[in-house]
This record gives structure tokens, C-alpha cells and sequence, in this order.
């Protein structure tokens, strides 16, 4: 007999209420507002976004890895198993809730990745946090920028002023990035809008990948800042 789903916690957000449910040893669903937002036995869109991205930089020496959203922690996890001893990984995070349940429940499940001496937690949004990084990018600019948001980008949705995926918060993304940086979005679709808008701003070039080969298939964009 399949066992039930059990909640075992709740956070109210403007999206409405977002949950941990847990069924045996080691399956656990988040959800919003009872849709499915992320499955612990589905997460090949998210370390496919931590690949593509810290692939191209982990030999560069001491890189920084800036993460928006913790979720589960695949796409650090991924991201700390690809990145040599001396990196560093931000990783942003709204609901400090989120990060308590990767610290407890969901620590088998991300390996402990918010224990790695890498990792820095801030509780904040991603968007301030790569604006500040832009400001001050003499004392050293992000190796690799990786958006691991609810949704992703929508541009039906989310206007040119958006925080994350507008035009002016791709200007900041690339002025923080090093020469040939790493862009990386997830997205559940793929979204022609935000390609018009990744074209325009000014990276060296873009690309759009689909991971995996059956069932519901995630879009990963990577997106390189020019070699200036």
C-alpha cells in the first residue's frame, strides 16, 4: 500500500502557503498553494543547471558561484560537487524556513550542502545581492550567476522592470560577472521573450537546453559575459 503524504511544516508567503510533505524515508514534495513545486526524486533540470554553469569555471582559481533560490538544495549540491576546495557559493534564499528544512529533513537529500564550509546562506533577495555584487566588482566580480527561482522567467508576466528577468536586471547580471562569466536561469518552459531579451543585453552568446528525454522537460538557459 502507497503511504499517505504527511505535512510536516507550512509557511505562509504571498503566493500562498508553501509546504513540506514527506512520504517514507526520503520522498518529500514542496508545494504552493498544492501544486507540486519540487519532487525529491525529480531534480535533473537543477543539477543540469548547476553542470552547465559551473563546468566552464571550476578551474578557475578561488570562483565564486552566486545561487538564487535554495529550494531542496539540488542545484547547490550539484554546484559543490563540481566546484574545487577553494570556491565560494552564495546562495540567496527569501524563507530562512527553506533553509531550516534543507539543514533538517532534507539534509540526506542535499548531502548536508548547507554544512559545506563553501556555502554562505543569505536570507534575501538574489537581485539585491548581484546589484551589490555589480557595485563592487573591483573587489571582485561572480565567476558564474545561477536563477534557480519559482517559474522562472515568463515575459508574458514578468515586465522589462522585473527584479529578476527584466532588461535593466540583465544589465546588472552582466556587470557583475568576471570576463566570459556564466549566466545560468531555469525555467519551466522556454520562453521566446526572454531569448529577445538575452540577445539584447549584451552577452557574448546564449543557449537554450532541455534536460533529460521523456516526461515534462525544464528549459536551462546559459548565457557567457564577452571576454572584455
Amino acid at each position: 500500500m502507497v503511504k499517505p503524504w504527511q505535512t510536516l511544516d507550512q509557511l505562509e508567503t504571498d503566493e500562498g502557503p508553501i509546504e513540506l510533505r514527506q512520504r517514507g524515508d526520503n520522498d518529500f514534495l514542496i508545494t504552493v498553494s498544492g501544486r507540486v513545486l519540487m519532487n525529491s526524486r525529480a531534480s535533473r533540470s537543477e543539477e543540469a543547471l548547476a553542470e552547465l554553469s559551473c563546468l566552464p569555471i571550476q578551474d578557475r582559481p578561488r570562483p565564486l558561484v552566486i545561487i538564487g533560490g535554495l529550494g531542496m538544495g539540488f542545484t547547490l549540491r550539484r554546484a559543490l560537487d563540481l566546484l574545487p576546495p577553494d570556491a565560494s557559493v552564495h546562495v540567496c534564499e527569501l524563507n530562512e524556513t527553506i533553509t531550516e528544512w534543507c539543514r533538517g529533513p532534507l539534509a540526506p537529500v542535499n548531502d548536508s550542502a548547507l554544512n559545506d564550509p563553501r556555502t554562505r546562506v543569505i536570507i534575501g533577495d538574489v537581485a539585491s545581492h548581484i546589484r551589490q555584487i555589480a557595485a563592487e566588482k573591483n573587489k571582485g566580480a561572480a565567476d558564474a550567476i545561477v536563477l534557480d527561482l519559482y517559474e522562472g522567467p515568463h515575459t508574458q508576466t514578468h515586465a522589462s522592470a522585473d527584479p529578476f528577468y527584466g532588461s535593466q536586471a540583465l544589465h546588472q547580471t552582466l556587470r557583475a560577472l568576471k570576463a566570459g562569466g556564466i549566466f545560468g536561469i531555469w525555467s519551466e518552459d522556454p520562453d521566446q521573450g526572454y531569448e529577445n531579451r538575452l540577445h539584447r543585453a549584451g552577452f557574448a552568446d546564449w543557449s537554450l537546453h532541455r534536460p533529460g528525454r521523456g516526461g515534462r522537460r525544464h528549459a536551462v538557459y546559459i548565457a557567457r559575459a564577452p571576454l572584455r
